[in-house]
Parts: C-alpha cells; sequence; structure tokens
C-alpha cells in the first residue's frame, strides 16, 4: 500500500499521539506491536516520528485506540482535558461521525483534577464571545464539587429569567459538557450556547440527525418552543442540578401564579371573541 506523502504527514501528531495513548494506557511498545502484528521496531520508528505509516497502519492504530484517523493526525491528544479523552475514549469522537472536532477551553486546580468554572449573569456576555478562549476561561470563577465525576466536564450558569419555573430567576444551574451532540436526549433539560441568544436553559428535543436541529421548550407553559439550526449551536451541557436561595414553597407558589395569570389570560381572550363574534 501506497505510504503518505512525508511532506504532508511532518506537521501532524499522529507520532506524538500513538506514543501518548500507549503510554496513558500503561502499555509498553511490546504491547502495541503485538497486537498489531508489526515488528517493535516498526512501532518504535512511527512514534519516533522516523518512519512513515502507510494507509493500512493508520487505520491498524485506529482500530487498536478507538479513535478516529482524522484525530490522530490532526488533534494533539495530550493538550486537551482529561475529560474530553475520557469522551473519546468511551467512543465520543466526532470525526468518526463525519463532523468537526469541538475542543473545550477549560482549567484544572492544583492537583490537576478539572475545576466547574462559574458563569455568572455578568458574565454571560463575555461568554457568548469567550468560550473558546483559555485566557478568558481563565478568568472566570472556579470551585469543585467532590461528589461529582471527576472523568466529566462540568460548568455552572447562573440563568435569568421565569421560562424554567418552578427553577426561578437567578438560579445556578451545573451542566454536563456533551462532545457528540447526537447523544442529546429528547425531553432531557439542557443548557446551549446559541449563536444569536446567548446563553438558554431548555427542555430539548433532538433532531440534528435528520433535520439538523434542536427544538427548545421551556417548563412555564407561558413561552411557546422554538427551534434552533445546528449551525447557530456552539456548546451543550447535560442539566445535572440547580442551586437556588428560594425554599421549595415559594417556587411553587410562584409557579402557581404563573398558571393563574395564564388561565385569567386565557379567559380574557376568549371574552374577547365572543364579544367581537356578538358585536359587543
Amino acid at each position: 500500500m501506497k505510504q503518505l506523502n512525508n511532506q504532508h504527514f511532518n506537521n501532524m501528531y499522529f507520532n506524538s499521539n500513538i506514543k501518548f495513548l500507549r503510554k496513558h494506557r500503561n502499555r509498553t511498545q511490546d504491547d502495541v506491536a503485538f497486537s498489531l502484528q508489526m515488528k517493535r521496531s516498526t512501532l518504535s520508528g512511527y512514534e519516533n516520528g522516523v518512519s512513515e505509516p502507510n494507509l493500512e497502519a493508520l487505520v491498524a492504530f485506529s482500530k487498536y485506540f478507538g479513535i478516529a484517523i482524522d484525530t490522530l493526525v490532526k488533534v494533539d491528544l495530550s493538550g486537551i482535558s482529561p475529560s474530553q479523552l475520557s469522551q473519546l475514549e468511551r467512543g465520543y469522537d466526532v470525526h468518526l461521525k463525519g463532523s468537526n472536532i469541538r475542543v473545550l477551553a477549560t482549567t484544572v486546580n492544583n492537583d490537576n483534577d478539572e475545576n466547574i468554572e462559574l458563569v455568572t449573569e455578568k458574565a454571560k456576555a463575555g461568554y457568548a464571545t469567550g468560550f473558546a478562549d483559555p485566557e478568558y476561561i481563565k478568568v472566570l470563577p472556579t470551585f469543585t464539587m467532590p461528589f461529582l465525576s471527576h472523568d466529566r466536564k462540568y460548568r455552572t450558569f447562573q440563568i435569568s429569567g421565569d421560562s424554567m419555573l418552578p427553577i426561578p430567576d437567578g438560579s445556578y444551574v451545573t451542566g454536563e459538557y456533551v462532545l457528540d451532540w447526537t447523544y442529546i436526549r429528547s425531553g432531557q433539560p439542557y443548557i446551549v450556547l446559541t449563536q444569536d441568544d446567548g446563553i438558554v436553559f431548555k427542555i430539548v428535543e433532538n433532531k440534528i440527525e435528520h433535520e439538523s436541529k434542536l427544538t427548545l421548550s421551556s417548563l412555564n407553559p407561558l413561552y411557546q418552543p422554538y427551534d434552533l439550526a445546528a449551525t447557530d449551536i456552539k456548546e451543550v451541557w447535560k442539566f445535572v442540578h440547580y442551586i437556588s436561595a428560594e425554599l421549595p414553597e415559594q417556587r411553587e407558589n410562584r409557579f402557581r401564579e404563573e398558571q393563574l395569570i395564564q388561565t385569567v389570560q386565557e379567559l380574557k381572550r376568549q371574552v374577547e371573541e365572543i364579544q367581537l363574534k356578538l358585536n359587543i
């Protein structure tokens, strides 16, 4: 099989990636070479950039590590976060689905564990433009929650408005980063960073596979569902929990008030329609 052009391959990450993945999984060169049915010297040549892999070798490494060829070649895996690497190893590699990889900017604490960054109401506007900038993410307040998984990436957003009542205005909603949007579960709540509307917290119906869009709905029935094109999505975070200063009874009372207002408005509209028909 014809080998790849050396000039094309020099600036890629394949050599360092296969070495990084081997060490990350605590495998020796002998282990990997035996599994791939190749000489140890051949594997060493690939890792050191001395030898050029042919397409057959690229496919073999892709199958062995469970990571797409595009990712092995184009993405510096040593530079991504532990949670992203964990998602790749669990099969959530977007290159396997023919889409573009999304690299999340994140921060870690002194123990090299990922922080939970806090995006307050005041920080929302800046986050909409700086979400992919490591320097911007670095200045966000951070904290940890020991009861959450260390293998996943979380971020907390302060929500505003009453569209998700009984979750009240000003609550802090924590989400788990979703790398592969085809895994979004319909009927579940998500925090979505959008192109035009910034951060929204909604119940999502996933129509990406067939219609390239999400349908977003509110818990508050006063708000109508609307569609969001996949091209207008920047980030998706799966709802984990929320923190609020309001007691549950207070939230329930506010929700009942909203329902009562909606009922009164609907009755008023019906009366006006009857009056128009009777020419009163």
